[in-house]
């Protein structure tokens, strides 16, 4: 299906005949193969720095913030810590970054860039400029597209919650 075909399909379909279930009108296959394609072209552009993508969603994080903890990472990546704990490990047996328990709480763990992770900036900018150019996006584009994304995971993140408190 072509995008002027998609624009068809853009008013409600609901009592139209149209099937809500059909694949294409699901909200979450495009967003699954969007991320699904969105992290080949990463995987590949980062392949040569044998970076994976998880990582270097990892570094983007410390370059805006080094220092942080687990838990404050997972935070901004909506990742827990038992998904983040190997693969920060990971990243220290590769000498991009260090950890070290918190002083004041030794159940919490810092994790801070070594020069490695700090050099690997470089690949990542160029990992990126890929990717735009494989969307022939601007950056204006981009933005926005990411605004709208992320407005979409609030909400659904928001809902969970409502959820959550629900059960407790």
């Amino acid at each position: 299906m072509t995008v002027t075909e998609t624009d068809a399909h853009l008013d409600d379909f609901r009592g139209d005949g149209r099937d809500p279930l059909a694949l294409e009108n699901q909200l979450c296959f495009a967003l699954y193969a969007a991320s699904r394609s969105i992290a080949r072209v990463y995987r590949d552009a980062l392949s040569e720095a044998n970076l994976t993508y998880p990582q270097y969603l990892v570094l983007i994080v410390l370059w805006e913030e080094d220092g942080l903890t687990i838990g404050e990472i997972g935070d901004r990546l909506l990742l827990d810590s038992g998904t983040l704990t190997p693969l920060i490990r990971r990243m220290e047996t590769m000498g991009m970054v260090t950890r070290s328990r918190v002083e004041q709480d030794n159940r919490r763990v810092r994790v801070h860039l070594t020069e490695v992770g700090q050099a690997l900036r470089v690949t990542a900018r160029a990992a990126r400029e890929v990717v735009v150019e494989a969307l022939d996006m601007t950056d204006g584009e981009i933005l926005r597209l990411r605004a709208r994304l992320m407005e979409v995971v609030n909400r659904l993140e928001c809902h969970l919650d409502r959820i959550e408190a629900k059960r407790r």
